[in-house]
């Protein structure tokens, strides 16, 4: 019987100006990072999850204190096996949120475990290759110190352009439409006629109504461009209203980022709610459950662009078919900033708008221990290097 250790820290990275999105201010983000070891090999598998602009201390704290003792319970600790004890483990806590996150850490620590015992990069592991993927330069967010909305959006489009990127997205709803939809004029006069522009609303709009007549507004704002998905204009628990405004807009619908686990993947495919679907390992249960929802998109002709964390997804779009881009952020851009804690010479390297894949075993990160301690939120349970 192989026995897994499981052992969880929260780290919080400060955002470094005044920065939100339409429906919330980002001040900090907080992550939480699992290791996985077993008596069998000197492997150590890493997982890591946006916890949000805070609560990483609870869900540390929830890994430790109801997964673990869990897992130490089991005969059998492989990531699927791990991942059902998990999942129906969690039932009478609540299923989703926290106790999701928690799990899709755990996952995603025992598959790079996986594929560094057998010495594959996870993409691998997964039966796809090493290889260029498509990426998009996101980013596009309200920041107050950097100027007029205008200029601002104007020069981080063009410092896309000179990282090599051709497809951008920008974001939409914290501003009236009509002063959004400036940005979105000025963002595609910015890309000189290259490349695709993607707008994502965070859930800003209070109606169908409100949203169709945003979207309509962007997309004039566009001219012959047009928008390359709108993406999240309403809650994420309204999927007939996403279902609506797909069936009266002729931009295509992007939605999925919060959506947790097969089933609520599951909701959205039969409302024909979305062309595109935006799972995020973090978010949806792991590597397992990632690759379930994917699968079944496959199956019905959805495309998937994974939300976040393009350093984890650049593996799981190279065993699929159907990612059409993986999100990324420059670390300059201090918006997804967890990169902050990989050693750089680790980090995801981008050319041409292609994300390079390295071919390290298991998902190819290491983390900088002096970084750890820098933001870490439990310093008596940090790792030793």
């Amino acid at each position: 019987m192989t026995k897994v250790q499981i052992e969880a820290i929260a780290i919080s990275i400060p955002i470094d100006q005044p920065t939100r999105i339409s429906t919330r201010i980002l001040g900090a983000r907080d992550y939480v990072i699992v290791r996985a070891t077993n008596d069998e090999s000197p492997e150590i598998g890493l997982g890591y999850v946006y916890a949000g602009t805070n609560g990483g201390r609870v869900l540390a704290a929830y890994v430790r204190e109801c997964l673990v003792p869990l897992l130490e319970e089991l005969d059998q600790v492989d990531p699927v096996s791990a991942w059902e004890a998990m999942f129906q483990d969690s039932l009478l806590l609540g299923r989703r949120g926290l106790a999701i996150r928690a799990m899709s850490a755990i996952d995603i620590a025992l598959w790079d475990l996986a594929a560094k015992a057998a010495a594959l990069p996870l993409a691998k592991m997964l039966g796809g290759s090493v290889k260029p993927i498509p990426a998009y330069a996101s980013g596009g967010y309200y920041r107050p110190l950097e100027g007029d909305w205008e200029s601002a959006v104007t020069r981080e489009i063009k410092m896309n352009l000179e990282q090599g990127f051709s497809d951008h997205k920008i974001k939409v709803g914290g501003l009236s439409i009509q002063e959004d939809s400036k940005r979105v004029k000025a963002a595609v006069k910015a890309m000189e006629g290259r490349g695709r522009l993607a707008l994502d609303a965070n859930n800003a709009y209070k109606s169908v109504g409100e949203a169709c007549r945003a979207i309509s507004a962007f997309e004039r704002a566009a001219g012959d461009v047009g928008i390359w998905w709108f993406e999240e204009p309403l809650s994420p628990e309204d999927i007939q209203g996403h279902a609506l405004i797909r069936k009266r807009i002729d931009t295509p619908v992007a939605t999925g980022e919060l959506a947790q686990t097969r089933y609520e993947f599951q909701r959205l495919i039969e409302a024909d709610a979305a062309d595109v679907l935006q799972p995020d390992v973090g978010v949806v249960g792991g590597v397992t459950e990632y690759l379930r929802t994917v699968r079944t998109a496959e199956t019905f002709g959805i495309s998937i662009a994974p939300h976040w964390h393009a350093n984890m997804h650049v593996h799981l779009a190279a065993a699929s078919s159907s990612c059409i881009a993986i999100e990324h952020f420059a670390l300059e851009k201090d918006i997804y900033n967890f990169e902050k804690v990989i050693v750089p010479s680790h980090r995801l390297s981008v050319e041409n708008g292609m994300a390079q894949m390295s071919d390290k075993p298991g998902l190819g990160i290491e983390l900088d221990q002096e970084a750890l301690r820098k933001y870490a939120l439990d310093g008596e349970n940090l790792w030793v290097a």
